[in-house]
């Protein structure tokens, strides 16, 4: 068989379709390699981007900071610095107090028993003399028919007594005849006068003892009507501890007239005397009570048709206070009207502990809208007092156990020590040791000794104070009075009335005590 060669050369390709072409690019060498190349180089460039666009910032600032710092080198501390100044005078002042009742008591029991009747509740007007309850004491009604009996039998004593010493008289007038004439000897006539004088001193000692029995028996009579429970005088029941059948003692007594504050959250036993306190209700609870209040107090009557409002008044302003002066009065509940009261009397003494006086002042509720026990801001109108010197609450440090302030003086530290008063919030008093325009440090560390040189930096938007103008509130304007949970209370009170005589030109929303200006 012969072999048949196919002719050498090139033999012509066959035509490639789109798909195929596309195949043979991708596996041609050197394609993938293009691809990776380019993806390196755009990593590269982003971390070489991120590394100077947060390293360049950081490391220009660092440098800025260690400028300012190598410049600092050998600078004096910088602290800021103002001057002392009084407070601003102001024609207000407000103060916040409570109400308290014009006339208020206790009603204790005088006779042990039990509650047989109960004829007024909490809430109920009464007027003097009225009947509130009656107690049933059998023992005590025994104790009265035995003392009648009592009564009577001494009165039956006396007056046979009496008729003793009638005979006696007699016997003694003939004895003394017959002594006379010798028929009977003196010892005998002695015998019969001593007779007489024992039967006169018998019946004095019966008029005595009927004397005795006779107010033993009105003593009883009283108590006797101490079973029917009366109002003292007119007021509302603000008070009732006690229901029928319930046991009552004679042992309870009240505590009469406090002179010194009640504590906020208790009650007293007694009647409220004018100490400076919360009113509260006249016992421990204003529900009525289930019985069962033996010694205790039965009722609470308050006299309400005139409050009175016990105010402590800072002893600047104490001599600017005077009776019969008028002030405003603004109560939370009612927002939109004013009540006018009038300064009844003073305390007459400055409280050592507060350094305030207590002033009363009374106004009229005929209408009952007030109660006792209520929160009131009382503006006093035309107050003007010598402004305290005040310097910032931040600036007292406690150096060596003594109050100092950080005095400035030629840009040297000092520290002096004051006397302070009055605490204002933000701002003290100061007594003693400073003077008006000395400069201090507003903020001063620990490690700036007595001595140590200093940049002073008055505050930026001070320069009134840096020209020793006056400061911006005075005394109370801070918080130390403030406004008490009350919103905007004083200037909606004061633009609601700003029609009637409220004494001040837009109430008491203007600059006052209260330091906001509304």
């Amino acid at each position: 068989m012969a072999n048949v060669r196919e002719p050498l050369g090139d033999v012509p390709d066959k035509p490639e379709t789109g798909q195929e072409r596309k195949e043979a690019e991708r596996h041609r060498p050197g394609h993938s390699a293009r691809y990776w190349l380019i993806f390196a180089g755009i990593l590269i460039v982003a971390a070489v981007l991120v590394i100077f666009v947060g390293w360049l910032p950081r490391h220009k600032r660092q440098q800025k900071i260690d400028q300012e710092a190598k410049a600092r080198t050998g600078q004096l501390p910088r602290v800021e610095v103002q001057k002392v100044q009084y407070a601003s005078s102001t024609t207000e002042l407000i103060v916040p107090a409570t109400t308290l009742a014009y006339t208020e008591a206790y009603i204790y029991a005088r006779a042990s028993g039990y509650v047989s009747r109960r004829l007024a509740d909490i809430g109920d007007r009464v007027h003097e003399g009225q009947l509130l309850a009656t107690i049933d004491a059998p023992d005590l009604d025994k104790q009265v028919a035995q003392a009648r009996s009592t009564l009577a039998q001494s009165e039956s004593n006396l007056a046979q007594m009496e008729a003793q010493l009638h005979l006696q008289a007699v016997n003694w007038e003939r004895y003394k005849v017959l002594v006379a004439k010798g028929v009977l000897s003196r010892q005998q006539g002695d015998q019969q006068e001593a007779d007489y004088r024992v039967a006169e001193a018998n019946v004095r000692a019966a008029e005595d003892t009927v004397q005795a029995n006779r107010d033993n028996l009105e003593r009883l009579i009283v108590l006797q009507s101490y079973e029917q429970v009366r109002a003292p005088f007119n007021g509302v029941i603000t008070a009732r501890n006690i229901d029928v059948g319930a046991l009552i003692t004679a042992q309870g007594t009240g505590a009469g007239v406090s002179s010194t504050p009640s504590t906020p959250g208790t009650t007293q036993s007694g009647a409220q005397g004018n100490n400076e306190g919360p009113a509260g209700s006249l016992s421990g609870s204003a529900a009525p009570s289930t019985g069962g209040a033996q010694g205790g107090e039965m009722f609470g009557v308050a006299n309400i048709d005139r409050l009175r409002v016990l105010v402590s008044v800072p002893e600047a302003y104490s001599a600017a206070i005077h009776v019969g002066q008028r002030a405003n009065l603004f109560f939370q509940e009612l927002p939109h009207d004013s009540f006018e009261g009038r300064v009844a009397r003073t305390s007459a003494s400055i409280d050592q502990n507060t350094r305030t006086l207590l002033v009363e002042v009374q106004v009229e509720n005929r209408s009952g809208r007030l109660l006792p026990g209520m929160y009131v801001v009382v503006n006093f109108i035309d107050v003007k007092a010598e402004p305290p010197l005040l310097v910032p609450g931040a600036a007292i440090v406690i150096r060596n156990a003594k109050t100092t302030v950080a005095r400035v003086e030629n840009n040297v530290v000092h520290f002096q020590p004051i006397s302070i008063g009055r605490d204002y919030g933000n701002e003290t008093e100061v007594i003693a040791g400073l003077n008006a325009g000395d400069v201090i440090a507003t903020s001063i560390s620990d490690d700036v000794r007595d001595g140590a040189k200093i940049d002073p930096q008055y505050p930026k938007g001070r320069g009134q104070q840096e020209a020793g103008g006056q400061s911006d509130h005075g005394p109370g304007e801070s918080g130390q009075y403030g406004e008490q949970g009350f919103d905007n209370q004083a200037g909606q009170a004061g633009g609601a009335k700003s029609g009637k005589k409220s004494g001040s030109k837009g109430g008491v929303g203007k600059n006052s005590g209260s330091g906001k200006k509304q």
